[in-house]
């Protein structure tokens, strides 16, 4: 039978997945769950801060958190982005930072391939985030961490791509994926894109030229199908990438 402090914590984080926040802060300002010294408690009255716009209280939690348990990836993340929201790039980029090579230190190599994948999904969201304010090198840098954590090379790659083209570097996106397709030629995701950027540089040819190399290894496929008959329509001059 669970404690009464467990009892509580886990109506709190029942209350909390649901986002019924008004429900979840004062089971978690409980004396029994203050004083349990769970950093969950304080990630988790931290994120509600957070949402209210309260940010101040929001980084004091999340650093509690993170007293408690250095390499609590949950709080240093959600610390990061406060941070990142209040433009303090620097300074959130090191707290992430310190905090994955406290893991690195102190796991031990099987469990480092778990936390390397958590550390890398943490990386995407944080350049996701670089990424939609426009900070295209931070965003790379951060993408360029993510694949060299992660078994999914391919899927980070992606997002390298969109990272350049975004940022108009449309030749280095071009290359991005003629690299892919070197190691493997049957990938469908990587040659629609392909396709899609040769065609944004004016390369029609090699453009419709991708196209139908997808056609060729997915004859239904509806993507390849639209953009060869947009390609073909007169006035089209650019597609969306």
């Amino acid at each position: 039978m669970k404690s009464f402090s467990g009892q509580l914590l886990d109506e709190a984080r029942e209350a909390f997945i649901d986002g019924n926040y008004k429900e979840a802060e004062p089971l978690l300002m409980q004396p029994s769950l203050q004083n349990s010294n769970n950093p969950e408690v304080y990630q988790m009255l931290a994120t509600i801060y957070y949402n209210r716009g309260q940010f101040n209280k929001a980084i004091k939690t999340f650093k509690k958190a993170l007293e408690i348990d250095p390499h609590y990836s949950d709080a240093a993340v959600g610390l990061s982005i406060i941070l990142n929201d209040l433009g303090r790039y620097d300074e959130a980029k090191k707290i992430f930072a310190d905090a994955q090579s406290i893991i690195d230190r102190k796991k031990s190599p099987v469990v480092n391939n778990q936390i390397e994948e958590k550390f890398a999904s943490k990386h995407i969201e944080l350049g996701d985030l670089y990424l939609q304010y426009k900070r295209y090198d931070a965003a790379l840098e951060q993408y360029q961490k993510a694949q060299s954590l992660t078994k999914n090379k391919i899927d980070v790659a992606m997002l390298i791509v969109e990272c350049f083209v975004q940022s108009g570097q449309k030749d280095k996106a071009i290359r991005e994926l003629k690299v892919l397709l070197q190691m493997n030629n049957k990938l469908i995701q990587p040659r629609l894109k392909l396709g899609l950027v040769l065609y944004n540089s004016n390369m029609i040819a090699e453009a419709v030229d991708q196209w139908e190399n997808v056609l060729r290894l997915e004859p239904r496929n509806e993507e390849a199908h639209r953009y060869l008959k947009m390609a073909q329509a007169t006035g089209i001059t650019n597609l969306s990438i």
